[in-house]
């Protein structure tokens, strides 16, 4: 009876202590967030302004972190689902509803499609708005776009949609109005984010984004060509088993050796001439290539540049990653919001079929003076010929 009842106390103190500490986040208790200013006299004018600004902004941030930090599990058990390319169970909608009204209650956006890290939106308190992205990841696919998009969910001043929007491919009719309701809500000073990485093979999307905000930021995550393509087939094998083999859709003509480049396995790994798209519209100074082999064997160094490139205090370092042995790739320790270690789900590390070398050279003697072009035109070697 003792310890039901000593557990039963801790229960209670630590509702009790949420309870208090989202007390004083919503600014109802003045004693939760001390300044440094001591001396007696009221603080008036101009930094009785900015002490109280200040103040609201720790809030906020603080209660993202929490809002977070609630919905983890939730979320990441239905990120999980869709993973892995299953219909959303009973069971989740019944849990996700059974959470969605102290979600409403705060303003947490929490959707089916979104992944556990966009849930921190706080316009019940009258805090952030969205906005459109100021930054894109566009390409390619099977690059390595879904680990980058995590691991920079890491960072406190980065917000992103999970879902792809394919707005700019896709989705346009729907007009900008459409699109800014997918982002999520940000502080000043964040920065909102989408993925989607058909943009980068699509002939519109550059002058469209381009009429959205010429000062996007573009980043690209590029992998050698001939892995790309494998992977490409992989993970379409995985969806329709009974399509042909690898080597045959490589060819227009097996007997001739002519490449099909209309086979969009193919044709997405041709970088130089996509690259040549979009250099209509944006300088290279706003186009960050990310290597897909170095987001795996060094993620902090890769992520380093990238929060270079947004402008972003290095936050995400060494120590958030560790390299999972079963699944080939590093993994974050401990995501945002969370303290478990977080993993990409199944659908991502898929092992390759065996593909017939002599094919796989023919394609290596197609892909190089395309990759060296492209090394040409981004400035980096990349190492896909070595």
């Amino acid at each position: 009876f003792f310890l039901y009842a000593m557990t039963f106390a801790v229960m209670l103190l630590s509702i009790l202590a949420s309870l208090y500490f989202l007390h004083c986040l919503t600014e109802r208790c003045g004693t939760c967030i001390p300044t440094e200013r001591t001396e007696a006299g009221p603080v008036e004018g101009f930094y009785a302004s900015k002490l109280k600004d200040f103040e609201s902004l720790r809030r906020k941030r603080l209660l993202q972190k929490w809002t977070v930090m609630r919905h983890h599990s939730l979320i990441h058990r239905l990120e999980s689902v869709r993973e892995e390319g299953l219909p959303v169970i009973d069971a989740d909608r019944h849990v996700f509803q059974a959470h969605l009204k102290m979600s409403n209650s705060l303003d947490v956006d929490v959707e089916t499609g979104e992944s556990y890290f966009d849930t921190g939106k706080l316009s019940a308190l009258g805090e952030g708005s969205k906005k459109l992205p100021q930054a894109i990841i566009i390409g390619v696919k099977k690059g390595g776009t879904r680990a980058l998009l995590e691991f920079l969910r890491v960072h406190p001043d980065i917000r992103a949609v999970g879902a792809e929007p394919h707005f700019f491919d896709r989705n346009y009719d729907n007009g900008m109005d459409w699109y800014r309701d997918l982002m999520p809500k940000t502080l000043e000073g964040q920065i909102t984010m989408e993925k989607t990485p058909s943009y980068f093979v699509t002939r519109e999307a550059p002058a469209r984004i381009y009429a959205m905000s010429r000062d996007t930021k573009l980043i690209v995550v590029v992998r050698d060509p001939v892995t790309r393509a494998i992977s490409d087939y992989t993970q379409t094998l995985s969806k329709k088993p009974d399509i042909p083999t690898f080597e045959s859709l490589t060819f227009k003509n097996r007997t001739t050796g002519l490449i099909d480049t209309s086979w969009s396995a193919i044709q997405i790994g041709i970088y130089a001439k996509h690259l040549d798209n979009w250099l209509q519209f944006f300088p290279m100074s706003q186009i960050l290539f990310v290597s897909g082999e170095r987001l795996i064997s060094d993620p902090a160094g890769e992520l380093g540049r990238v929060q270079d490139f947004l402008g972003l205090k290095r936050i995400i370092t060494d120590k958030h990653f560790y390299f999972n042995q079963t699944k080939g790739f590093p993994c974050l320790k401990k995501a945002e919001g969370s303290s478990k270690p977080h993993c990409l789900g199944k659908t991502k590390g898929r092992i390759h079929p065996n593909i017939d070398p002599e094919v796989v050279q023919r394609l290596r003697d197609f892909y190089r003076p395309f990759n060296m072009k492209f090394y040409q035109m981004t400035g980096r070697k990349f190492g896909w010929d070595d």
